[in-house]
């Protein structure tokens, strides 16, 4: 795969820092996740495929094996505040939770790990490292150029929830169903509009485009029918209608099926693939491997780093790491 050979050691933590850790892992990367002793390991639904290792990082032992498996690694991800290591929604409502999808998984884990592999490239030139600072206030600014950049265009300047792409038109929004379930509507140009409209059984001179009646009109109309049925009138079509889906129903929706959008955990949950598909060295996602234990690989890595089954074991006993129950010496 694109990044084998490259080795990378991961400092537990919370959402960006292992999402980041898992995406050098899909695409080939050894990584090595640091636990601390105790942890619940359990909490991190990332850690498929990756080493692991629990050590106690105050004992001054145990800094010593972290420094020495750094030593042998290309890339470091610390998930800890600067200087640790060195001792949207609508008009007139409550703006939406988007969960945690922007801040900690797009502009942190995702811009740490292009940085990553910006910098490992840099190196084939200048045979240098360097250190990258990705944080998730700054990588989600940028995550949102577009929106920032775009202000002086015509479809900002209102209110949140009064604009073209937040809500503020019947034609780029999302409207309930029969069955209780939605249908989302992104019809900006205007033959796609028209598309929309003959979906509907609606004419542009009943519903025009660019008048605020429309909003109204298309929330009646969209509970006449169930969310099939309106699949049934617009799949296939350009009119930009499209089902809002469940975790479950995104799964096995026919096209992600067709792509094999997804893979299945072993506790049969839905997964992502790996993305973007490379045509040579495509990334394969290990989330449909069982999640380790937090001191599975401690040994096999002690080992490697040179320490002899006298220190490991002694280590064990001194509580700098932990030993895993099953290990072999």
């Amino acid at each position: 795969m694109a990044l084998r050979g490259v080795k990378v050691v991961e400092l537990g933590g919370l959402a960006p820092a292992p999402y980041c850790g898992m995406i050098l892992a899909d695409f080939g990367a050894t990584v090595t996740r640091i636990s601390k002793i105790g942890e619940r390991i359990d909490s991190d639904s990332l850690a498929n495929g990756k080493k692991m290792i629990a050590i106690n990082l105050k004992s001054p032992k145990g800094v010593e094996v972290v420094r020495k498996l750094c030593k042998k690694s290309d890339v470091l991800i610390d998930p800890f505040r600067a200087g640790l290591l060195s001792l949207l929604g609508r008009s007139n409502e409550k703006p939406a939770v988007p969960a945690n999808l922007i801040a900690d998984f797009g502009g942190g884990g995702l811009m740490c790990a292009f940085g990553i592999l910006a910098a490992l490239y840099e190196r084939t030139f200048s045979g240098q490292g360097q250190v990258i600072d990705a944080n998730m206030a700054e990588g989600s600014a940028y995550l949102g150029s577009w929106i920032y950049r775009s202000q002086n265009m015509p479809f900002w300047g209102q209110p949140r929830g009064q604009n073209m792409l937040d809500g503020g038109v019947h034609f780029y929004d999302t409207y309930k169903t029969k069955d209780n379930k939605y249908m989302a509507v992104g019809a900006i140009e205007p033959h796609f509009y028209a598309i929309l409209l003959k979906g509907l059984g609606l004419s542009e001179e009943t519903v025009p485009q660019w008048e605020d009646a429309g909003k109204e009109i298309f929330t009646q109309k969209f509970l006449e029918k169930t969310q099939e049925e309106w699949c049934s009138v617009f799949d296939r079509t350009d009119a930009c209608v499209t089902p809002v889906l469940s975790i479950e129903e995104a799964a096995n929706h026919p096209h992600n099926a067709k792509r094999n959008t997804f893979v299945r955990t072993v506790d049969n949950i839905p997964a992502p693939n790996a993305a973007p598909r490379l045509s040579r060295t495509p990334a394969i996602t290990l989330a449909s491997q069982s999640l380790p234990g937090r001191a599975k690989d401690t040994v096999d890595i002690l080992k490697a780093l040179e320490y002899s089954t006298k220190d490991i074991q002694q280590m064990g006993a001194d509580g700098i790491v932990e030993i895993h129950q099953q290990s072999k010496f």
